[in-house]
């Protein structure tokens, strides 16, 4: 009987081969494993949303539109759908917000918050109940619902949140004219923004940026031209002296810049400011339609106007601009 020398060359060779190919499978079998877990952990992070359905998708296309009234009825069909009736309740009310119907929105919206299975299906929803009130320049019955908001993001100790909702409804109030609750609340997102462990240096310099910008359009709003200015100048130091974070914050400078200059009188540089800044904006359009109107330029005044009319976001730029657009315009 021949036996194989197991140490032979021909056997050693084989065995090699072997363990490589095994190797190889264990390898691969780990990376796509560690791939999964990057997946999944990226996910949780991010907080991923599952697709939005359909009908919410056509809904959006046709507010985009302007069809706002097949928008609404499109959404109606599905308030008796258990599994879309918040989503559907939520997006309906937002159309009626666009349609100048804000009363009505927010009985809807009240039936999505009372509905939501979450707690933040129910935040998401008083958001919306809060713009909704900003809509009509209502700051006090915004801040009730922001404040509820707010509150959820601190039970979830997220303290970017708790600044982006804080800088939100300061925001309506200070267009609203409440100058005095927009400072609180400005303060309140600079500060609970800065808590957040581990704050990178791009993310504080965004927080004095943001701070910055709100009080010198709260000293332009009150009237104090050099405090303001002085702001104006800190904002631009904070861009110039952190050139990453500005890639994506400069865009707002000159709407500081133009709107310290149009609330202090200086209509000649606002115009010039302003039209340096996000033109896409309804709220910046809608400034530079007010600062042709101080230059007696009534016609380029309407052109703008006639832009901010048709915004068909759910924000506080739109919130404040295409009532005032729609208004300017005789349109309801």
């Amino acid at each position: 009987m021949r036996t194989t020398n197991a140490f032979s060359p021909r056997s050693i060779a084989r065995t090699k081969e072997a363990m490589s190919a095994a190797t190889h499978v264990i390898a691969s079998a780990l990376v796509m494993l560690l791939l999964g877990v990057t997946c999944l952990v990226a996910q949780q992070q991010q907080g991923s949303q599952p697709p939005q359905p359909e009908f919410i998708r056509r809904g959006q296309q046709l507010t985009r539109e302007g069809k706002l009234e097949e928008a609404l009825a499109l959404y109606r069909q599905e308030f008796n759908n258990a599994a879309n009736a918040v989503q559907a309740q939520i997006a309906a009310g937002i159309v009626l917000d666009l349609m100048g119907r804000s009363a009505e929105a927010r009985q809807i919206f009240g039936k999505a918050i009372e509905a939501a299975a979450t707690s933040q299906a129910k935040a998401n929803a008083q958001r919306r109940m809060a713009m909704s009130y900003a809509f009509e320049n209502d700051c006090r019955g915004a801040a009730r619902f922001a404040q509820q908001v707010f509150d959820y993001h601190v039970s979830q100790k997220n303290f970017f949140q708790q600044g982006e909702i804080a800088n939100e409804l300061a925001r309506v109030c200070l267009e609203a004219g409440d100058v005095d609750t927009a400072e609180k609340w400005y303060k309140t997102g600079y500060e609970a923004g800065l808590q957040e462990p581990d704050i990178k240096p791009a993310r504080v310099a965004l927080w004095k940026f943001r701070w910055e910008h709100a009080q010198g359009r709260i000293a332009a709003r009150r009237n104090r031209k050099e405090e303001a200015l002085k702001h104006v100048a800190a904002a631009k130091a904070i861009l110039d002296q952190n050139p990453e974070m500005a890639k994506d914050q400069m865009i707002f400078f000159p709407y500081l810049a133009g709107y310290v200059a149009f609330y202090t009188g200086d209509y000649k540089t606002a115009l010039a400011e302003l039209q340096k800044a996000n033109q896409e904006d309804a709220f910046i359009q809608v400034l530079i339609a007010q600062t042709y109107e101080k230059l007696g330029q009534t016609e380029k005044a309407m052109e703008f106007y006639r832009k901010a009319a048709q915004a068909t976001s759910h924000n506080p730029p739109v919130a404040y601009a295409r009532p005032l657009a729609r208004k300017k315009l005789g349109m309801k």
